[in-house]
């Protein structure tokens, strides 16, 4: 994402979470750019239907809803050389504001941040240089499982005007979210040359590969929600006139988005993370009962579980169907992960054999992707 451009908001709107006035950028962009690491595709079959291949597609970095999310920013003298990914202060609270701007959207995800590395599946770094990037979604816990290992960092001012987008930006990746002008329902036609030539030069010196996932490699339409470019989404780039040939319009003129959060991007987030609702308590998934998943694509059901006996148990789907299974354990009422299994694009089915202890309350959260036939899936503990 790019640097230094987008007009600020006043001190009291970040400090509500509230984003920018929606108001347009001016000047041009700048030069250095959200390098997003390698997202790592689902293996799927050839043959694979292509209803249910879009189900996964969509679905496929995603948390499931509930899901409380804990962040932590490296604080120690040994992280990153000289310790170059611990941030200021006044750095640490833009990112704050920017968690609690998405949250207040709404969303049915909990950020909480946590003073204890091991604790924290978001793990903050701000080394200078290093550019601005976060892992996708799930990837987080995926690749990059060491506590010792950032899954974000901010490599420029977030103090500057165009900080508390930057802020936004890698949150949204963190939940998930693609960079949008892949999308390959933009129409952009890129000037390849100048792409390549813009990038790889100072003070981003991309190679083609690093060029190429970031910028000219299109999503597959499964990939995307809706059918619509949203050129001013918090997940675009700007770019300096010269490097799109269509639209026609930015050949000429930069492309430079509204600043924050648009109406596009608060619509997905609650599409993918509903509010949770005051509801009577989740149904309780007893040993040897199974429990019919009455469920739509993107849709999850949660379970309570109440061990009678410390034991070691087996926790598993049936049917054939695409779901992630997660089992959070709630300590002080708060949902602390314990595993998970995503059958997504097998013959198989998502299973959990762990210990489960007496007196200890969890919630199953299931969400699925994709079910031939409503109701034809089922959950059992055993």
């Amino acid at each position: 994402m790019a640097q230094q451009t987008r007009k600020a908001a006043s001190t009291e709107e970040e400090g509500k979470g509230k984003g920018k006035p929606n108001a347009d950028y001016g000047g041009q962009p700048p030069a250095q750019y959200c390098d997003m690491p390698e997202r790592v595709p689902r293996i799927l079959p050839a043959d694979i239907d292509p209803r249910r291949e879009h189900f996964l597609r969509i679905n496929d970095k995603k948390w499931v809803n509930g899901t409380r999310l804990k962040y932590y920013f490296f604080d120690r003298p040994t992280d990153g050389p000289q310790g170059t990914w611990v941030g200021a202060a006044a750095q640490k609270d833009v990112v704050r504001r920017a968690f609690r701007a998405w949250k207040d959207l709404g969303i049915g995800l909990i950020f909480d941040e946590v003073s204890d590395r091991e604790d924290a599946e978001i793990r903050i770094g701000f080394m200078a240089g290093d550019g601005s990037w976060s892992y996708v979604g799930r990837d987080i816990i995926d690749y990059a499982p060491d506590p010792n290992q950032r899954t974000m960092n901010f490599g420029w001012d977030l103090r500057t005007d165009y900080g508390w987008d930057t802020a936004l930006h890698e949150i949204g990746h963190t939940l998930g979210g693609p960079h949008e002008h892949q999308n390959p329902y933009a129409g952009i036609v890129w000037d390849e040359d100048a792409v390549y030539d813009y990038f790889s030069g100072p003070p981003n010196n991309w190679d083609r590969a690093t060029i190429e996932r970031n910028i000219l490699r299109k999503l597959s339409a499964s990939e995307v929600w809706g059918s619509e470019w949203d050129v001013n989404s918090i997940m675009h780039y700007q770019f300096p006139p010269g490097l799109i040939k269509q639209p026609t319009q930015y050949a000429t003129q930069p492309l430079v988005p509204r600043p924050g959060l648009s109406e596009r991007d608060m619509e997905w987030v609650r599409k993918f993370y509903p509010p949770i609702e005051e509801e009577e308590e989740e149904p309780e998934l007893r040993s040897f009962e199974s429990h019919r998943l009455m469920i739509g694509p993107g849709e999850q059901l949660n379970f309570r579980i109440r061990p009678r006996y410390t034991r070691d148990y087996t926790i598993q789907t049936f049917g054939a169907s695409d779901t992630v299974m997660v089992l959070f354990e709630l300590i002080d009422g708060e949902p602390w992960y314990v595993d998970g299994d995503d059958d997504g694009g097998t013959d198989t089915n998502a299973r959990m054999r762990l210990r489960l202890y007496r007196g200890r309350e969890y919630v199953l959260r299931i969400r699925l992707f994709f079910s031939k036939m409503t109701g034809e899936t089922a959950v059992m503990m055993w």
